[in-house]
């Protein structure tokens, strides 16, 4: 079979498929949170993530009676990056958010701060089979946005407690193949 075989070369050239079980998280906060010993704990605890997507903004346009077409006119970075987070037994990883959070808007004052000052990366990477960088993004402008609720039960009694976050980014850029003015990938 012909077909059968060109799929086999084909899977043995890639090196097999992409595994959605085979990722690594890297997120940076912004400075003031990087000295916080959590922050190292944050990326190994990742549980599950989603890698975000691209939209091609399009507008019908018509030339007098012809039939219409849809003609891209802009592009955008629709959506959150929803991830969620094992929790240790003392929640350092929902208080690591937490804090985050309340650098965007002080909870007494309920003020926002300066954007420039809560933002940061994100960079998302599929691994190989062996552990190794295949592909990666990375996500511009990060921070959460949303810090989920936990639910508890006692007929949960050998679940690990997981943290869902949500995250609003600006942009991705792909760090193997996007060549932007002013992007550096290191």
């Amino acid at each position: 079979m012909p077909g059968l075989q060109n799929f086999i070369s084909s899977m043995s050239k890639a090196r097999g498929f992409a595994r959605t079980s085979k990722y690594k998280v890297r997120i940076t906060p912004p400075k003031e949170l990087l000295d916080k010993e959590v922050f190292k704990q944050i990326d190994l605890h990742c549980n599950s993530i989603s890698m975000p997507g691209h939209d091609m903004q399009a507008q019908d346009v018509q030339h007098g009676s012809a039939p219409g077409r849809q003609i891209v006119q802009s592009h955008d970075y629709n959506g959150t990056i929803a991830a969620s987070f094992y929790l240790d037994s003392h929640m350092r990883e929902r208080l690591f958010f937490e804090k985050w959070q309340k650098m965007i808007v002080n909870k007494s004052t309920h003020k926002a701060s300066y954007y420039d000052d809560y933002i940061g990366t994100m960079e998302i990477f599929q691994l190989d089979g062996n552990g190794d960088i295949t592909y990666g993004i990375k996500a511009t402008e990060v921070y959460p946005t949303t810090i989920a609720g936990i639910e508890y039960a006692y007929a949960n009694t050998n679940q690990i407690a997981i943290q869902s976050v949500n995250f609003q980014y600006r942009q991705w850029f792909n760090m193997t193949s996007d060549d932007i003015e002013g992007y550096s990938n290191s």
